[in-house]
């Protein structure tokens, strides 16, 4: 029973959301350009439940890890085969960007999803800062040799107002061997110092060594909670979801270039334990991680991979550039080669969360000793 409930529910939950919001994408944008949608599936492979509705059938399907929205006319061996009088509906005879505009809706809307929770979470929950609160100050650093003590709360830094800790780091980090004037509260009075930053080399969030300022202190660790209007809820939600995209980009950038281990990548499993463990420790954190979630499925689908909507857009993009749309025995060969590369892809982040499954560790221990 407890599994039921803090891991298949919450996957199903999370992962029905990503698809619905997904391909609800492409079949709006469709609808909007009038074109005939024929099918609208939760799910792959054969259908469980299904009703017709005008001249959409809506189903929920066997897999429930995918979907898709079937269109008039988007396979080219049905497509020519259209009677002219229903032709004008079909996905293959619009206007190359409308076929790129409902090709990325899916995407987007992924994206949008992000963006739509954030900003609610902020409205509701409002957001919780690290304090520029000092808890400790390295010895013979210059933040000691300056006189910045435990207990000190940072107001300023050059003039600038400080109200959370990362904001500090930002202030410091390109002022190496330059004094920075420093204004804290301590004991209920403003005191300011002057800082002069050491160089140093820190690892980021990538493992990679980069050059930085350091003046030699670590915050207290305390948090506080603000509220936030509709505006600043949405500039919050806004701010995240820029944060989350640009990480996902680079992290994918740094994968490529061999930085980033291809052992960190992660599938449904992995996405079904983490699901479990914060349905665990409080429901409500699964909306963040569905952010998070949605926008890295955004970010996948877009990659220019034959068979993801970013390969298809790229087809697109050729056609529109040289006049005529790319052979469909081309365009089979890259969707092969596509769905070879999307195989591998599944095989290894598969193997990659059985790896970190205690129990199945366990067991291939016991098999191959």
């Amino acid at each position: 029973m407890t599994f039921l409930i803090y891991y298949f529910l919450p996957f199903i939950v999370v992962l029905g959301v990503l698809i619905f919001f997904h391909e609800l994408g492409h079949f709006l944008v469709a609808k909007y350009f009038n074109v005939r949608v024929e099918k609208f599936s939760l799910g792959f492979g054969y259908k469980l439940i299904g009703k017709r509705i005008g001249e959409t059938e809506y189903l929920v399907s066997t897999v429930p890890l995918g979907g898709y929205v079937k269109l008039l006319g988007e396979d080219g061996e049905e497509a020519e085969s259209l009677p002219p009088e229903i032709a004008e509906r079909a996905f293959h005879t619009q206007h190359v960007l409308k076929r790129i505009a409902i090709v990325a809706s899916g995407p987007i809307f992924n994206l949008l999803l992000a963006w739509f929770l954030f900003c609610g979470l902020y409205l509701i929950s409002g957001n919780y800062v690290m304090t520029a609160e000092v808890g400790q100050v390295r010895a013979d650093s210059p933040a000691e040799k300056a006189g910045l003590m435990k207990g000190d709360v940072i107001l300023s830094v050059q003039g600038q107002t400080i109200k959370t800790w990362p904001e500090i780091k930002k202030k410091v980090q390109d002022h190496v061997n330059k004094p920075l004037i420093i204004t804290v509260q301590r004991a209920g009075r403003v005191i300011s110092v002057t800082v002069v930053p050491e160089g140093a080399v820190e690892k980021n969030v990538f493992g990679e060594e980069v050059k930085s300022a350091l003046i030699g202190i670590v915050s207290s660790g305390k948090f506080t909670q603000v509220d936030l209007g509709p505006w600043e809820a949405l500039k919050e939600g806004s701010v995240k979801s820029s944060e989350i995209i640009r990480l996902t980009c680079l992290t994918i950038v740094k994968l490529l270039q061999g930085v980033v281990s291809i052992k960190t990548l992660g599938g449904p499993i992995m996405i079904g334990q983490l699901t479990g463990q914060v349905a665990q420790e409080n429901f409500s954190y699964l909306i963040p991680l569905l952010a998070i979630i949605s926008i890295n499925l955004g970010i996948l689908n877009l990659l220019p991979v034959p068979i993801l909507d970013g390969g298809l857009i790229i087809f697109l993009l050729v056609e529109l550039i040289v006049g005529k749309p790319i052979s469909l025995k081309k365009r089979d060969v890259a969707q092969k080669v596509g769905l070879f590369l999307l195989t591998v892809l599944i095989v290894v982040v598969t193997i990659n969360d059985l790896s970190r499954i205690e129990a199945v560790s366990k067991l291939f221990d016991r098999l191959f000793q």
